[in-house]
């Protein structure tokens, strides 16, 4: 082990983020213990925890059952909580199949099996702890579910508490504020908005803490796919908004996630 990581082991375990038993056992590591998993034309990478908080998540277009099934597999077998996302329903069926424990979010694409070996060690998610932060994730309309659906699967995964709150958009003003008490009460929010990208600014107005924007390819024909939203988030007034790519459930709730995972831990 490096200098460099047995110092940043011990910071956490001086700073209440490692137990006595976490810290021993990352010590103790053998040195045989792989950093990476080659799985033919995939290289799962078996450190990530470690380095990021949260171990690799499978993306799943253009992979193979095959190839899904191989990963899935390993990271079962070093006890990770299994996250994939854009899953399709053909693809989901044969792995429902292959994993009779896993469950398929057919809105949000996404396909989760919990480690049943896992452990609250610092290498594994907490998707089995208590919840580590709070976030709230916001929808302007019903049209942008799928993107939330992602969203709030991918919190999960992290072990955060979601707040979901549906169908607010700034075509009728009136129904947000009914919700700021729930807003003012999380670590970060992850707003889910197509058609004119309104909707972060305006919550971002009413909250102190960070507004993730997700800019959806929901809308007519000038929304150009979500490009629109995009840049009306991106121009956004309200300082503490910031934005991800179009339809990015998942990068959004990653973000909050650790936003809200590093605002609770001791440092």
């Amino acid at each position: 082990m490096q200098r460099t990581e047995l110092e940043q082991l011990a910071r956490q375990l001086s700073g209440g983020a490692l137990s006595v038993d976490e810290f021993v056992q990352m010590v103790a590591r053998p040195l045989s213990t792989p950093l990476s998993a080659p799985l033919g034309e995939a290289t799962l990478d078996l450190d990530r925890a470690r380095r990021c908080g949260f171990p690799e998540v499978v993306y799943g277009e253009g992979k193979s059952v095959e190839m899904l099934t191989m990963i899935f597999r390993r990271l079962l077998d070093e006890a990770i909580h299994v996250l994939a996302t854009r899953i399709s329903p053909d693809k989901a069926a044969a792995l429902s199949a292959a994993f009779p424990a896993g469950r398929y979010n057919a809105a949000a694409r996404t396909f989760r099996i919990a480690a049943p070996q896992a452990t609250a060690a610092a290498d594994q998610a907490p998707a089995e702890q208590a919840p580590s932060g709070r976030v709230a994730v916001v929808t302007a309309g019903s049209s942008d579910l799928p993107v939330a659906e992602e969203a709030r699967e991918t919190l999960d995964w992290m072990g955060i508490e979601v707040t979901m709150i549906h169908d607010v958009g700034v075509a009728g003003p009136h129904r947000l504020p009914a919700h700021l008490d729930k807003l003012r009460s999380v670590d970060a929010v992850v707003v889910v908005a197509g058609m004119e990208g309104a909707l972060p600014s305006v919550v971002g107005g009413w909250v102190d803490c960070p507004v993730v924007a997700v800019p959806t390819s929901v809308g007519y024909g000038a929304s150009f796919g979500g490009l629109a939203a995009l840049l009306g988030m991106l121009n956004s007034c309200a300082s503490n908004v910031t934005v991800v790519n179009i339809d990015a459930g998942f990068k959004a709730a990653y973000v909050a996630g650790l936003i809200a995972h590093n605002r609770r831990r001791p440092r």
